[in-house]
């Protein structure tokens, strides 16, 4: 069989931030608005402020206003919920975003909770996922979402299709089958006590991994011909690049899936592009849901 076509995650989520760029245009020259995001990091993960810096980037250059509140490793969880509180009433936010993980001291799930659900552009309050889980209009889980627009954008329909999702995380796994069951998928999650994983994943159609475990998903796992979206980011010893070194490996063994599937993400440059460039997507959806507008459609691309 012929190698896997590649899935390009980044030139998806370029294409998708300059459609975003012109969509923003439309909404500023129509209605004279402004989408805003605001990005909350409470202290000095290396990781996280490599990803705000990102996010900030990003959302200047589709044409929103970037909000960033830096705050110190031993701020109070009081300080925080007060932040938030006044981001939920500032107008000129429509999205707020959280960046965990949080300082030990700080109970993330309560103030998760304690973002406005309108301006939750993680996806992740309660209301948000019960509104998606009932197919109600909802702000979805960015992860999850890029995954759905890049399997779209491969196969088209998706409706009959057998999608197995490996992992059952609130931020990936089980949005991700509540999205594939809109789509008229039939969903089988697996997780840790699965049995016969790899029987179960010979079935799929569509095979989305999100585990977290390097390379567990082999090749003779995979149905000759299926999709595969590689959720999963882990970074491995790679003696060959030297003493000391890491590569980044999905959750996918890449080499032998491509000789398999039909099409494949990579990582990096698949799944992880578009996370962000959904945050923008969904940052753009919540400030025309709270001014009750339409959402305009890409002067280039109006059938987008």
């Amino acid at each position: 069989m012929s190698e896997a076509k590649i899935i390009d995650g980044k030139a998806f989520a370029a294409n998708l931030r300059e459609s975003l760029a012109r969509r923003t245009g439309v909404l500023k020259e129509k209605h004279g608005l402004v989408p805003g995001l605001a990005v909350v990091l409470v202290g000095e993960d290396p990781a996280s402020q490599v990803y705000v810096r990102n996010k900030a980037k990003q959302t200047v250059e589709v044409g929103f206003q970037s909000f960033e509140h830096k705050l110190d490793t031993d701020t109070p969880e009081a300080d925080l919920l007060a932040l938030v509180e006044k981001l939920n009433g500032d107008e000129a936010v429509h999205g707020i975003l959280v960046q965990l993980p949080l300082p030990g001291h700080i109970d993330s799930q309560k103030v998760l909770d304690s973002i406005d659900p309108s301006k939750d552009v993680d996806g992740f309050h309660a209301i948000n996922i019960g509104r998606l889980w009932s197919g109600m209009e909802a702000l979805v889980p960015c992860t999850p979402l890029g995954c759905s627009l890049m399997l779209k954008d491969t196969l088209g329909d998706l409706s009959g299709l057998n999608a197995v999702i490996v992992g059952r995380s609130n931020i990936v796994g089980k949005p991700m089958a509540a999205l594939l069951i809109k789509e008229s998928c039939t969903v089988t999650i697996c997780h840790s006590r699965t049995k016969d994983l790899a029987g179960v994943c010979r079935e799929a159609d569509i095979l989305v991994a999100a585990v977290g475990r390097a390379e567990m998903v082999r090749g003779d796992w995979i149905k000759p011909g299926a999709t595969v979206i590689d959720v999963g980011i882990n970074r491995v010893d790679a003696p060959e690049k030297g003493e000391g070194k890491t590569r980044l490996v999905g959750d996918v063994a890449f080499d032998e899936a491509s000789q398999v599937a039909g099409a494949i993400t990579p990582v990096p440059g698949g799944v992880g592009p578009m996370t962000i460039a959904c945050l923008l997507v969904n940052t753009l959806s919540a400030a025309c849901r709270q001014h009750g507008l339409a959402e305009p459609t890409d002067p280039e691309d109006p059938g987008a």
